[in-house]
């Protein structure tokens, strides 16, 4: 054989059995399968279930009145779970009771092909292990109704089978001795609660203790027609299902064949129901919360990731025979199936939004003013959901919560937002204006804004960048000589702060500070701490978006040229007057000042707060000495100069 070449195949007779130590696989499985030990139950009442459906397709003439009864003993500390089913013979005790992997409902789907027979693995009764120091089975089959037999088991590995009485119907009676840790679920109460959870959708009535009224008594919207109005009935199961929110609206989950809104990959089988919760907002928690049943049996109660990221606000349930489970039967496998049903889920939101929109206005305001933040997103995840949202969906801005159109009518045209967290002078400058201003740091607002731009034909003002804060503050009609400039950029402005001569409303304020915004997110994003504050692809995308500026000029210092002050300090420091430079530093201390009660929104203080106070001081002190004392009224410097034209 060369080097690097595959072993050969050794030779037949050389071929050996794997041995299986039977304990260990049986503790694996009873005790380390299951993720919860409520699965247990579960497991043994789709067992019952499947007892029935099996009697019904071998007797379908017989007298057989199906139910499910479970029963707790809190003082023997036992669960049974009893059965009208088909009931097993001692040889299928044998050969599927006791033998793990083998399941005759699994065989028998397969003869028949039934889809109402949920086991699939033969491993299901092996989870009474989990919970049960000892495991009993009394059962007659409906073939042999006069034989009656026993079957116990402690731990699972070993087993006996005597005969005993037999029942006076045929059927199954399971017997849970419930370990010392799970003796709380001998509770009736608590196994209403469960039950009632994992067999809702179950055809066959199951009863717990004495109760007249089976748990999964509840009327199931899709399975068939209900008295009134079906919206009504949608509404009536949300509310008994949803438990942690109230349902704002509920809509129909229909099958979808290949080619339809499953997607040309494939279609689905599933149906059910989701509804919009009245619950917490996606961006601060993602209340996705869907059920799905396979044949009537709870498989995953949380399978948030069918639905799509941005539905953070629905809840459902959804019923499917086409979905793979995993061995454990809790969760789904990520087949074509799934990948289906993630599409058809999703179209079937987009279609629910839009039948709420058009048929239930008052449903319709309720989600966009709880939701309108989560719907913001969404609406750029999907262009359908785009047209329904663009005129609806309310944007977060300084005059409160506005829709893009009314953004648009406000600002004349244009639509105003601001890239930092709110406060700085240029919206304060627009609030003077009455122009509303949107919050560009909130969830998905300036994305949206910039789409609606884009779709409507409209201007997007975005302030805090250079482009942005152009429209606000315009050009001087001439511009300022060099040494001018040089000088007033001296005498106003701190390091990092670039002096831009400009006009603005309203011309008593002489001059505004604005804060970088893409400076601001570079110094952050360059922090040493920021690799381990910053999730790796959104410091990607932030260190793409900043790459465009060097972080050098921090803030803009917009000098108002259309202020009578500012106009007077030009004037003086052009004729040499001494007072000049003490002016200029009285405006600098202001500057300051503005700036600082700000800093809570901007991040950005122009200067030290102390020093500036006491500029004020000083420039008071030496613009007041000339006064002789007792002369109140009698003029400053700066008040005898000559207006510049």
């Amino acid at each position: 054989m060369s080097e690097g070449a595959p072993p050969e195949p050794a030779p037949a007779e050389d071929l050996r059995t794997t041995e299986v130590d039977l304990g260990g696989l049986v503790n694996v499985l009873a005790t380390h399968l299951y993720s919860t030990p409520l699965v247990a139950l579960r497991e043994l009442v789709q067992n019952a279930h499947d007892s029935h459906t099996r009697r019904l397709l071998e007797d379908p003439d017989g007298d057989h009145r199906p139910l499910i009864r479970v029963r707790g003993d809190a003082t023997r500390r036992t669960v049974s779970i009893e059965d009208t089913g088909a009931g097993l013979t001692e040889p299928e005790i044998h050969s599927y009771l006791a033998t793990v992997g083998t399941g005759y409902t699994r065989m028998l789907r397969d003869l028949t092909g039934n889809q109402e027979l949920i086991g699939a693995f033969g491993l299901g009764f092996l989870s009474a292990f989990s919970v049960a120091d000892e495991v009993a089975v009394t059962t007659t089959s409906h073939r042999e109704p006069h034989l009656g037999h026993r079957y116990r088991s402690r731990g699972g590995e070993q087993y006996q089978v005597d005969p005993v009485a037999a029942r006076p119907r045929p059927g199954t009676v399971v017997e849970l001795t419930l370990k010392a840790e799970h003796a709380h679920l001998a509770d009736e109460d608590a196994l209403r609660d469960v039950l009632g959870r994992y067999c809702v959708l179950l055809p066959i009535p199951v009863y717990v203790g004495d109760d007249e009224q089976p748990v999964n008594n509840v009327e199931v919207p899709w399975r068939h027609s209900v008295p009134g109005d079906q919206h009504t009935a949608r509404m009536r199961f949300a509310t008994a299902f949803g438990r942690r929110f109230e349902p704002l609206t509920a809509f129909p989950v229909h099958p979808a064949e290949s080619g339809t809104g499953g997607g040309a990959e494939g279609g689905t089988d599933a149906i059910g129901l989701l509804w919009v919760q009245d619950g917490g907002t996606y961006g601060s928690s993602d209340n996705r919360d869907l059920a799905v049943y396979l044949r009537g049996m709870l498989l995953a109660e949380d399978a948030r990731d069918l639905l799509p990221s941005w539905a953070g606000f629905i809840g459902g349930v959804v019923e499917s025979s086409r979905l793979t489970p995993t061995a454990s039967r809790e969760d789904l496998q990520r087949d074509d199936h799934y990948r289906a049903l993630q599409r058809a889920l999703t179209d079937a939101i987009v279609d629910g939004l839009y039948e709420t929109a058009r048929l239930r206005p008052a449903a319709w305001r309720r989600i966009l003013t709880r939701h309108g933040q989560d719907l913001l997103g969404a609406a750029l995840c999907d262009e359908r959901l785009f047209t329904l949202l663009a005129d609806d969906v309310p944007v977060p801005t300084s005059q409160g919560d506005l829709t893009a159109g009314a953004l648009r009518a406000a600002g004349g045209g244009a639509v105003h937002v601001a890239l930092g967290s709110g406060g700085g002078f240029e919206e304060m400058l627009y609030r003077a204006m009455r122009v509303p201003i949107a919050r560009g740091d909130r969830y998905a607002v300036l994305p949206f804004l910039r789409r609606y731009a884009q779709l409507r034909g409209c201007r997007l003002v975005e302030l805090g960048s250079e482009h942005g804060d152009r429209e606000l503050f315009r050009d001087p009609e001439r511009p300022l000589p060099a040494g001018e400039a040089a000088w007033l950029a001296g005498a106003l402005a701190d390091e990092g702060e670039q002096l831009v001569p400009a006009r603005f409303d309203p011309p008593g304020l002489p001059l505004v500070l604005v804060p970088d915004r893409e400076a601001e997110l570079k110094a952050r994003i360059e922090d040493d701490q920021a690799d381990a504050r910053i999730p790796s692809a959104a410091l990607r995308l932030a260190r793409a978006f900043t790459a465009r500026t060097d972080g050098e000029v921090r803030a803009r210092l917009y000098l108002n040229l259309s202020c009578p002050a500012v106009l007077d300090l030009l004037a003086a420091y052009r004729a040499g007057h001494t007072g000049s430079a003490t002016a200029a530093g009285l405006l600098r201390s202001l500057k300051v000042i503005m700036a600082a009660a700000s800093a809570g929104s901007t991040g950005a203080s122009g200067g030290d707060l102390t020093a500036a106070l006491s500029g004020v001081g000083t420039a008071v002190s030496a613009l007041t000495a000339a006064v002789p004392a007792g002369l109140p009224g009698v003029p400053d410097t700066l008040d005898a100069l000559p207006d510049e034209a």
